[in-house]
């Protein structure tokens, strides 16, 4: 495997966490500029919370991105795992957030903690990838 291909999978993820930052930034405007006197105080709350959870967790993906082109920072399997369930916690918790907040309807609350699991999921995830360290590579003969 050269070199490219071991970053690969980190320069992927820190794409999908810049698209996600970017999003975050584009629906925080949005809700500021054209929900602000479309949805009452209570939903605008929801909407913003979504936003501020979007953000942190776009900001966590980055970070595991780039410890994860780090070979010598994370164990590679739990930092992929880390990125998954983050990304997973982003449309979960974020996205059924999103939802309720525009279309009012209650019942899409009851998504949002799988979003929430998934978030743990994900820095517990990182945690252990930092414990566990990076793999081992065999020597090449």
């Amino acid at each position: 495997m050269s070199v490219d291909d071991g970053n690969r999978g980190a320069r992927n993820w820190l794409l999908v966490a810049a698209v996600a930052g970017a999003l975050s930034v584009l629906l925080g405007a949005f809700g500021a500029h054209a929900l602000q006197s479309v949805l009452e105080p209570r939903l605008l709350a929801v909407y913003h919370t979504a936003v501020d959870y979007h953000m942190a967790h776009a900001l966590l993906l980055t970070l595991v991105a780039i410890a994860h082109g780090q070979k010598h920072m994370l164990h590679a399997g739990c930092a992929r795992f880390a990125a998954r369930a983050l990304v997973f916690g982003l449309l979960l918790f974020c996205g059924s957030l999103y939802a309720l907040a525009i279309s009012g309807i209650s019942a899409l609350g009851m998504i949002t903690p799988l979003g929430g699991i998934a978030f743990v999921a994900g820095w517990l995830s990182l945690a252990l990838a930092a414990w566990r360290g990076p793999e081992s590579t065999p020597v090449e003969s």
